[in-house]
């Protein structure tokens, strides 16, 4: 047994992380321009780009954070995936067709097509500024997962996390990224049909037992038809906060979108992420449902130990209950989600909406240099924001109200892209800032109770403020 782990555990994180490395080789060893490097030359098949959408918007974030959830709450997030399901039809059918129009490496590329520079620009910006932060909670949730299996300090492990996904894809590129997305999908499956499983089997309990100890604490209630407008997971809030959070997550984020830019066609890219809505929803409502089980099994087993944060209670009911093996197909799972970091897109953005513009550079070999040397840079950054995330708890929710304060600019503007023929570049920079500015004043004052306003208003506010104020100032027709 070495850092709580056996041999056994061992041989299963080395041949995770060695089937990675094996692909990154494969598909890395021949790119020789950034077409390749970020786009795959949009030779990625439905099936694959598919998994791969649904292995990066799950992430160590869900397999952590969401099973946090269904311990210490209940199941109500999943009114979240019932506007999310709306969102990717409706981004399916007019923001793609959009984005293909153009031709776009990256979405922020059509805003320059369709507005200019400036607006360009800005989007970037903030997708760096939202991105950088909300991943690096992300990696933050993955390193707390390990550390606690491995008993490591914090340090170490983001420090791991972060040279390997900066080796792997610093040279595998996008089709590395996409097709060990296949894998880390079916490891999540894997893994968390396994820890489903032995808490079941080690505890005696049914699965009646299960449901009656569940519904009498409350921890399976879906719905919540309240009219307490802070709160952030009555029915019409999360919904609407399911489909504009979905919106601006999967439409306006090159994260998850880079994926689906890689199909070769507009259909075939529809296709893909309406097809997401039935790979996601059984991992989500699966990683709720082991938080709820791990609650049942202490309550029939309240002696036993329990961590000091209930952010760590999958890694910590992995590391000190799961038998050998287990133990290590759920790590594995917690490293595949960590090394699927946003590295790619925030260099493909980085590249082609920032530098190439700026110094109008086309030399593909300086680029492929310039691409790499970005990685290294965002992969720095990224451990920093991790490191400063320590002591936080609810990092989910942490991880919404980070994104909710530019989501809402970043969603107005492309809808005001997409639905009007109306033009301005500047004057859409003014409008992002000032919904910013609001939705910042109001977590703000909402934090010190000065008001009550929930998190998952400001997307809404800050999509409506981005959109209306861009359309006051904005011209009828397009020059």
């Amino acid at each position: 047994m070495i850092n709580n782990l056996s041999y056994i555990d061992w041989s299963i994180v080395f041949l995770a992380i060695g089937i990675l490395i094996v692909v990154a080789f494969l598909f890395g060893k021949n790119q020789k321009d950034t077409n390749d490097f970020f786009l795959a030359q949009r030779k990625i098949p439905v099936w694959a780009a598919t998994f791969s959408f649904v292995a990066t918007e799950i992430s160590a974030m869900t397999i952590v954070g969401v099973p946090a959830v269904g311990f210490k709450e209940n199941w109500q997030y999943l009114q979240f995936f019932i506007g999310s399901a709306v969102a990717r039809i409706f981004i399916g059918y007019f923001f793609i067709p959009s984005f293909y129009k153009y031709g776009s490496v990256t979405i922020y590329e059509f805003l320059g097509k369709r507005f200019g520079v400036s607006t360009q620009y800005c989007s970037s910006a903030f997708f760096f500024v939202t991105r950088l932060f909300a991943s690096g909670v992300r990696l933050y949730a993955a390193s707390l997962a390990v550390s606690v299996i491995m008993n490591w300090p914090l340090i170490y492990a983001i420090v791991f996390f972060s040279i390997v996904s900066v080796l792997f894809i610093g040279f595998g590129g996008i089709r590395a990224v996409i097709w060990t997305g296949i894998w880390e999908a079916f490891a999540f499956y894997l893994a968390g049909g396994l820890v489903f499983y032995y808490i079941f089997n080690s505890s005696g309990f049914s699965f009646f037992d299960f449901i009656e100890t569940a519904s009498q604490n409350g921890k399976i209630s879906i719905i919540n038809w309240g009219f307490n407008f802070s709160d952030p997971n009555i029915f019409l809030i999360a919904v609407l906060n399911g489909v504009f959070g979905s919106m601006a997550a999967f439409g306006t984020d090159q994260e998850l979108m880079q994926r689906l830019l890689t199909l070769n066609s507009r259909k075939e890219s529809q296709k893909s992420i309406v097809l997401t809505i039935f790979a996601t929803l059984p991992l989500v409502t699966l990683y709720l449902a082991i938080g709820t089980a791990i609650f049942v099994y202490y309550k029939a087993f309240p002696n036993a130990s329990m961590p000091d944060n209930s952010d760590k209670i999958l890694s910590y009911f992995a590391a000190h209950f799961l038998p050998d093996g287990f133990k290590g197909i759920f790590l594995a799972a917690v490293i595949l989600a960590s090394i699927d970091s946003p590295l790619s897109s925030l260099t493909s953005s980085f590249v082609t909406d920032i530098y190439k513009p700026i110094f109008k550079e086309r030399d593909e070999v300086r680029l492929m240099k310039i691409s790499r040397m970005a990685i290294v840079f965002f992969g720095i950054i990224l451990a920093v924001v991790a490191f400063l995330c320590q002591n936080i708890e609810g990092m989910l929710w942490l991880a919404f109200k980070i994104n909710g304060l530019t989501a809402g600019s970043m969603l107005g503007v492309f809808l005001f892209g997409i639905f009007t023929t109306r033009q301005t570049d500047k004057g859409n920079v003014i409008s992002m800032i000032l919904a910013f500015i609001s939705c910042l004043t109001i977590m703000i004052l909402s934090e010190k109770k000065v008001i009550s306003i929930g998190w998952s208003w400001f997307i809404v506010i800050g999509t409506t403020l981005t959109f209306f104020i861009s359309f006051l100032v904005s011209k009828r027709k397009l020059e």
